[in-house]
């Protein structure tokens, strides 16, 4: 009866092509996306508006304090995690930072009275980095022999709310 358990018993060290390549290619795509975007907002470049400019567009979107210091802060998120999910390393806290922001994204968003339709493709960023924190960086990445590899549930679960209280702490304390 053991014998027959075991042979069932995936292992989660075990090579898997089809699973170990799409989790690198989510986590190139979502970092090219990410990265583009906090490269913007951070140096100006891709005809980016910098920090000063995101700041006023923040003020523009009914953010009312600090936002020179909301733009580093989600500057540094979105390039930052970005980074981090490229190299996987330490991939729960780049898919959660990625995450906060586009949670705040879509607030923002339809708060200012956008409808599904606007807010699509942030919800989609979103979910991809979501899926990241319950699957993990997959075995082609620096996170391979790490704990949150192998348990990426848990580790998924306090991304999650890393991710919820982060984008609650900026709503309360910038809106």
């Amino acid at each position: 009866m053991l014998a027959d358990v075991e042979e069932t018993t995936p292992e989660p060290d075990r090579w898997h092509a089809g699973l170990d390549i799409g989790l690198l290619v989510l986590r190139l795509g979502l970092a090219m996306v990410m990265g583009a975007h906090g490269l913007q907002k951070l140096f100006g470049l891709f005809d980016g508006p910098g920090i000063g400019g995101f700041a006023d567009a923040l003020s523009g979107m009914g953010y009312t304090g600090q936002t020179t210091l909301l733009s580093w802060i989600t500057a540094l998120a979105e390039t930052g995690g970005a980074l981090l999910l490229a190299i996987g390393l330490f991939t729960p806290l780049g898919a959660a930072a990625i995450l906060g922001v586009t949670i705040n994204i879509v607030i923002t968003k339809f708060q200012g009275g956008a409808g599904y339709f606007e807010t699509e493709l942030e919800l989609l960023v979103g979910v991809a980095a979501l899926t990241l924190l319950f699957t993990g960086a997959g075995r082609i990445a620096v996170d391979k022999n790490t704990p949150w590899r192998r348990k990426p549930g848990a580790f998924g679960l306090f991304g999650l709310l890393l991710a919820v209280a982060a984008s609650i702490v900026v709503i309360v304390m910038f809106r």
